[in-house]
């Protein structure tokens, strides 16, 4: 299924397009790739045409172009237009498509629906994230250069004359997504209907959330087992995609919007609101809503309702069947801080000491309220003790004593690497220091007066002194290193650094988890808060 992808680009700099096309680079932060000499390399196999330009002088005629007309000098302006079409991976098997047919269809394409305007189209073979599926970018300057003849999708009559910007409306988006469903017919290539709103939208920015936290989450997993305990969860989920897990289980237990709200808010903290006869949804750690329509059209108003309606309709027994197209069951994972994931979200509390509450003492309907509060933190403590196999009290304390060492260790390990770093970034001060002074050294050892020249250039030379005493001292064999070196210490250390910090505040929340149930179990009990709890809560404070 052929898809197609709107970039607007305020870049002033045309030639990082062309070098995106060229050479290789890293898709997750688009950075170049370098090899062994830190020499940009180019992309195994691409296909590049221009249109009203030469390829490779894309980016100087287009800045020609913008001072003939004196557009595009505005640092908030558009400069630059990058349409992307992505072919179905299936169709190089099934239907014969090669790079040198995709860039005839992309320049086929670009003449057709940017007519009069400067542009590159490039095909690349390789496919996203190793994907394997045939791509072609097509990227224009955002002024026409040539005065066209006025075609139908052109809704002003400057749309078709030069020094004009391309104006992109949505029936402009439509006609283009819908040229590109006409070419994958014409051609017999996979195609889906790009008119219609997806049923689960997942946009750019969310496709590159959930691939980031899941990257983080696989790295702090690995820390976690090299520490000898298992991670509570693998697989990272967005704040949307939790609550699209979370709605459609709700809905295929539910007969009724109130049922449906309810199931939401006790089993998931989702909070289901209708406005104006749309839906939106309130995820437990977001302050604003998400609307039904951004998580796709299975979630909004219309959709939701015919779901509860043949619930409603259904067999008795079909009634409370799980439903065949999703049937994991949600886990609560948070975008904000993926180590949170780790654990499955308890929403413990502390038990409300009412002896020593001096509100509940003014007030008898506040503390009716915290007796009721109390008895719900006291249900969920005891599920809690149950669901992590903590038979006795003394277990508990054992695990809670446990992490406490391992949190401290995690700590003294992240302090060692900070002190580590603060030395790099010392060397790399000093040997900034040298360098820049090190011509100043050198004229003095050569000067005929080097008594006068150091008195000439006293600063410079005190400097570059200094400079060569810190890096040799600091230095194991006595020799002075190279900023390259450094700087791929520097860089090492800084993601070592980041991981342990994940490591910690793993430690950190799982010990606050484990405080707050002993706590409650303390209570439940009828005990005071065990003396070891105490002193570790006083000596985190001091």
């Amino acid at each position: 299924m052929a898809v197609l992808k709107h970039i607007a680009s305020k870049n002033t700099d045309y030639g990082e397009s062309l070098n995106y096309l060229l050479f290789q680079h890293d898709e997750s932060n688009k950075k170049p790739i370098l090899d062994g000499q830190g020499r940009m390399m180019l992309r195994e196999e691409y296909y590049l045409d221009g249109l009203n330009c030469e390829a490779m002088m894309f980016d100087k005629e287009c800045e020609m172009l913008n001072s003939q007309y004196h557009k595009n000098q505005n640092f908030d302006e558009i400069k630059s237009h990058h349409y992307i079409i992505s072919f179905d991976p299936k169709d190089k098997d099934d239907h014969g498509l090669t790079g040198e047919k995709a860039q005839a269809l992309g320049l086929e394409y670009a003449k057709k629906n940017f007519p009069g305007h400067q542009a590159i189209v490039c095909t690349h073979t390789d496919g996203h994230n190793g994907s394997g599926n045939i791509h072609v970018h097509i990227v224009i300057n955002s002024l026409r250069k040539l005065d066209v003849e006025q075609q139908d999708f052109m809704e002003r009559t400057c749309d078709s004359r030069a020094g004009f910007k391309h104006h992109l409306t949505k029936d402009y988006l439509k006609h283009l997504q819908k040229s590109v469903m006409d070419m994958c017919q014409r051609e017999n290539l996979y195609q889906v209907d790009l008119l219609s709103p997806s049923d689960k939208k997942i946009t750019e920015k969310e496709y590159w959330a959930n691939r980031r936290g899941q990257e983080k989450l696989d790295k702090l997993n690995e820390q976690i087992l090299a520490d000898g305990l298992k991670p509570r969860n693998t697989t990272f989920q967005t704040q949307k995609q939790f609550l699209r897990k979370s709605i459609d289980q709700a809905c295929a237990s539910s007969v009724s919007l109130e049922e449906l709200k309810k199931t939401l808010q006790e089993k998931y903290q989702i909070i289901l609101t209708e406005h104006r006869g749309r839906f939106s949804y309130l995820h437990p750690e977001r302050n604003k809503n998400i609307t039904g329509r951004a998580l796709g059209t299975h979630y909004d108003r219309d959709y939701v309702i015919q779901r509860l309606e043949k619930n409603r309709n259904a067999p008795p027994q079909q009634q409370n069947a799980p439903d065949n197209t999703n049937t994991s069951v949600p886990e609560i994972n948070f975008a904000e801080n993926p180590m949170a994931i780790l654990f499955i979200k308890s929403d413990l509390r502390l038990v409300v000491d009412l002896q020593n509450c001096v509100k509940a003492q003014q007030s008898q309907a506040y503390a009716q309220k915290v007796k009721i509060s109390n008895l719900q933190q006291m249900a969920n403590t005891i599920l809690y003790v149950q669901e992590h196999d903590y038979n006795t009290r003394d277990s508990l304390q054992s695990s809670y004593v446990d992490i406490a060492e391992k949190l401290k260790e995690a700590r003294k390990t992240v302090k060692a690497t900070e002190q580590e770093l603060k030395s790099v970034n010392e060397q790399i001060h000093y040997l900034g220091q040298y360098l820049a002074n090190k011509a100043v050294y050198g004229q003095m050892l050569k000067s005929r007066n080097k008594k006068k020249f150091r008195q000439e250039h006293s600063s410079e030379i005190e400097l570059y002194e200094t400079a060569v005493k810190t890096l040799k001292e600091k230095s194991p064999d006595g020799k002075l290193p190279t900023m390259k070196n450094l700087k791929a210490e520097k860089a090492k250390l800084s993601i070592q650094k980041k991981a342990q910090y994940d490591t910690y505040h793993y430690f950190q929340d799982y010990q606050k988890e484990l405080r707050t149930v002993c706590t409650n179990v303390d209570a439940i009990l009828g005990k005071e808060l065990s003396r070891s709890l105490e002193q570790e809560k006083t000596q985190g404070r001091s």
